[in-house]
């Protein structure tokens, strides 16, 4: 069997930019700027400014006790919008799957590098990885679509009294998390169909010479020549 590493150079790209994606989208999460508000009220909100995650709603303020003054997001908060549940179930989704797809691609790439026999299931790892890339970008596209669309037509959030929120911004702003998540899900969707488009090792397994082939073959070596024994009696 022939040696495959050097044509899994692109996909060992794919690897190493689909982690990277990975570590963007765990900091998407993580972010709390997805929705930048501009408040006029500054009563409370000294800066005017506040900012909308989807797990955290901060703003910086001299009245209350904490300069950071941050209140968690319960899925469970009747007041929060479909696109902020759907980010924090959807966005924690692509996270797992996109380990899965790290770890899946990881062994995938050892087995093309590495391994010259055994190779049996490397088409259903390269599928596999490639397959949780693209799963992994589309769990994390889709809220990050409806909350940028959400941030476009200045939709408000009914927030209750102890969150100290406006009832409406007076305008908002994409926040940087979106950014960055866009960029990350576009990223990870590339890796996927970089894995997905390596077609030698496919062709190379389906173009094998059957061992009990070439064990019959080279079983025939060594026989006699039945004329030259034919010759031998006469």
């Amino acid at each position: 069997m022939q040696y495959i590493a050097h044509t899994a150079h692109c996909q060992f790209l794919g690897l190493v930019l689909g982690f990277l994606s990975w570590i963007l989208t765990l900091t998407t999460v993580g972010l709390n700027e997805w929705r930048v508000w501009f408040v006029s009220d500054t009563a409370v909100v000294d800066s005017g400014v506040a900012w909308v995650g989807i797990w955290r709603a901060c703003f910086y303020s001299h009245v209350l006790s904490d300069s950071e003054f941050c209140q968690y997001l319960d899925i469970s908060e009747a007041f929060l919008p479909a696109e902020i549940r759907a980010a924090q179930v959807l966005m924690m989704l692509a996270v797992m799957a996109g380990l899965a797809g790290n770890v899946t691609a990881a062994f995938a790439m050892r087995m093309a590098y590495f391994s010259v026999e055994n190779r049996s299931r490397i088409r259903l790892l390269f599928l596999l990885a490639g397959t949780t890339y693209v799963f992994s970008s589309c769990c994390s596209l889709l809220p990050l679509v409806l909350n940028l669309n959400s941030v476009l037509n200045n939709r408000t959030i009914d927030f209750p009294p102890q969150f100290h929120f406006p009832a409406a911004p007076v305008r908002q702003r994409v926040g940087s998390a979106i950014g960055v998540g866009l960029f990350a899900s576009s990223v990870m969707l590339l890796s996927g169909l970089v894995f997905l488009s390596y077609r030698y090792a496919w062709r190379e397994l389906k173009t094998e010479v059957p061992k009990d082939h070439v064990s019959s073959s080279t079983g025939n070596k060594g026989r006699d020549n039945p004329s030259f024994h034919f010759e031998e009696v006469s």
